[in-house]
């Protein structure tokens, strides 16, 4: 891809990943230039006249009402981000900081935010150069933007703080010093400029959610597999019954199913037997499925809508030479978009680890027990299912909404705050434990196959089999008990390369994830 110019009035979710995993080079145009310098030579301007501007020439939050001299603003800046620069925990990914500033550049971009072209050039240098601040992952309200984490950033544009650069970790100073950066000296408004954002949690969304479509293919591949080998029909997902109840996803999976199991001889060698109807894990898989396509199309939604915004306060309108006070840095909707898509994956989890019970239980079908030859001598994957248990158990906890808690800060000024950094993080851990969880059903599922068309050959479907294919090129038949933990560190990593949706898109066409594809 080519370089990607960050000042363009609208950004997209996938040139933001490109930017964040890929290393794709960043740029800015001469009229994204324009209205940078424009706001800030406004705001020199409003400092000499000594006008009261939130944050310019006052302090922030409950210290709003304390005016900062002209000689102070400096100071006023570079205070902000030390004082502002708390948080704790483990570093957030490098990805994730990544996305940050570039969401923040284009923030800056727009120009409504007090900023100096100076600034944004060393962020840009910052992604171009692979300089990447160290970024503690807790601390944030989501209100009055996501202040601590971003202050981490703003803290090595001037020589402080911690910076990672070539797999090194090492002072901000030493960091600019290696990519021939001087610490800046920030002007009159740049410090809140800077930190005042949803910039974190929207960043972590724009990741989560690419993962998430990706997430919502692979679980209909997985269902798919499973159906199968568990002598499911797939007579569920005929078009008529979707029909007349058109949710979105739920027509996006059962089109999905119908797919990945056209023609599978395995489908139709019990088409007639006894069995009246499919348990509701397969069943009902388009309904569940469909759900959290539909949960992850809404967060795809708010996201893009997010990052093409400007979340600071106060707005710079430099064609009018106005600012307005206002609370766009309140992360209320990203937070909500977040624990409605924790929910819907913490889902594809649930039905997932049920269909693996099915599998490796043999009241619940002809299989054998826990999908081993030799049962007592080998376990099979019966503590597999155990593990797919623990992480389903583990999302309950963590899909509890993170938006409804609020504490006040700021002495009370800020008496309601979002919690969205909290929730997008939950939705962030939910997403990993439902893609092992789902990697856990790929393995019996392909096992299963094995087991069942030992005694008599048939085909699966065109999807399913190309899905196994995958699979059984790095992973092999389990005929013995092994050390079982390799196999999943394995197969999540197929499923996170793109492989196994690649492979299937080859053969089948377009998995959909209704409006998230």
């Amino acid at each position: 891809m080519e370089k990607i110019f960050l000042d363009k009035e609208r950004i997209t979710i996938d040139e933001l990943v490109a930017i964040a995993r890929d290393g794709v080079p960043v740029a800015f145009s001469p009229a994204g230039e324009t209205r940078v310098r424009r706001t800030g030579e406004l705001i020199d301007k409003w400092v000499k006249e000594k006008r009261v501007i939130y944050g310019i020439t006052t302090g922030f939050g409950a210290l709003c009402n304390v005016t900062i001299s002209e000689a102070d603003t400096r100071t006023l800046q570079e205070n902000i981000l030390m004082s502002h620069a708390a948080g704790v925990g483990n570093p957030l990914p490098e990805e994730v900081v990544r996305a940050m500033m570039a969401i923040r550049v284009h923030d800056l971009s727009l120009g409504y935010s007090g900023c100096r072209m100076g600034t944004v050039r060393h962020l840009l240098t910052f992604l171009n150069r692979g300089l990447t601040p160290v970024v503690p992952e807790k601390g944030s309200v989501g209100a009055s933007g996501d202040l601590a984490p971003t202050a981490h950033v703003g803290l090595v544009l001037i020589g402080k703080g911690e910076a990672v650069y070539n797999g090194e970790r090492m002072s901000g100073g030493a960091a600019l010093e290696r990519v021939g950066l001087k610490p800046l000296r920030l002007e009159a408004g740049e410090g809140l400029a800077l930190i005042n954002g949803t910039q974190v949690m929207t960043a972590i969304g724009v990741l989560v959610v690419r993962d998430a479509v990706r997430l919502c293919k692979l679980a209909d591949i997985a269902c798919a597999m499973s159906l199968e080998v568990l002598m499911g029909s797939n007579s569920e997902f005929d078009p008529r019954i979707q029909q007349v109840r058109p949710h979105p996803g739920q027509i996006a999976a059962a089109h999905n199913l119908l797919r990945l199991t056209a023609d599978s001889e395995i489908i139709a060698a019990h088409k007639g037997c006894a069995r009246v109807q499919d348990a509701y894990t397969l069943r009902c898989s388009p309904q569940i499925h469909g759900a959290t396509k539909d949960a992850v199309s809404h967060a795809r939604k708010v996201i893009d809508i997010e990052i093409n915004s400007s979340t600071t306060n106060p707005l710079i309108f430099a064609d009018t030479e106005e600012f307005r006070l206002g609370g766009n840095f309140h992360g209320q909707p990203v937070a909500m978009a977040a624990d409605y898509l924790s929910m819907g994956l913490a889902e594809l989890g649930s039905v997932s680890e049920r269909r693996i019970e099915r599998m490796v239980n043999p009241q619940l079908s002809d299989l054998p027990a826990f999908l081993v030859r030799d049962g007592g001598l080998n376990s099979g994957f019966m503590i597999a299912q155990y593990a797919a248990a623990a992480l389903v158990s583990e999302n309950k906890v963590l899909a509890h909404p993170a938006c409804v808690d609020s504490i006040p800060t700021s002495a009370n000024k800020e008496d309601h705050v979002s919690m969205g950094t909290i929730a997008i993080r939950q939705t962030r851990e939910i997403l990993d434990n439902a893609e092992h969880v789902i990697g856990i059903e790929m393995l019996c599922a392909a096992q299963a196959c094995d087991l069942l068309t030992e005694k008599q050959p048939l085909k699966a479907g065109m999807g399913t089999r190309t899905a196994y294919q995958v699979i059984r090129q790095k992973i092999p038949r389990l005929d013995r008990d092994r050390e079982l933990y390799k196999d999943i560190e394995t197969m999540v990593a197929i499923l996170r390369s793109g492989d196994i949706t690649d492979a299937v898109e080859a053969a089948i066409g377009e998995i959909r994830c209704c409006g998230a594809s």
